[in-house]
């Protein structure tokens, strides 16, 4: 995928975001960094005091499990939620004009629900990788390497 000059490449997966700016070219792409977050979200289990519930039912008499929430998982797709409220107001101010988002399946996912056409129109493409704890010269090579 060719990366033009100025292009914005976003790293995210449930607990970090890296925000590049491409300051090389569509030959030699230079990621920088201009922005990054980081949000600790432990397992459910260490978020969640209680088990899960039962419920019964007056007609019949029998009872059944509740579901346990996924705390994790909830903050997980909170943060990737945060995430594109930060690309969507920066393509409202029209910071950037093209766009790759490279994170996981699940957290694209999520991501997806949020963009605004703003930013849809600026997405150039997306990854479904988990590269956040990649260094910056193999993110580049995987970017410059998908179709």
């Amino acid at each position: 995928m060719r990366l033009a000059h100025n292009s914005v490449v976003v790293v995210a997966d449930g607990r970090k975001m890296l925000f590049f700016r491409n300051e090389g070219d569509a030959e030699y792409p230079n990621l920088t960094v201009e922005d990054q977050d980081y949000h600790p979200n432990p397992r459910t289990g260490e978020q969640a005091t209680d088990q899960a519930g039962r419920a019964s039912n007056t007609i019949g008499g029998r009872a059944s499990s509740v579901e346990p929430t996924d705390f994790h998982q909830i903050e997980e797709d909170r943060f990737a939620a945060q995430t594109v409220a930060l690309l969507n107001k920066k393509a409202l101010a029209g910071d950037y004009e093209q766009l790759i988002i490279v994170a996981p399946a699940q957290t694209l996912g999520e991501m997806r629900k949020h963009y605004h056409k703003e930013t849809e129109k600026r997405l150039k493409g997306e990854i479904a990788k988990d590269l956040t704890g990649h260094p910056v010269d193999q993110i580049e090579k995987i970017i410059v390497e998908q179709e």
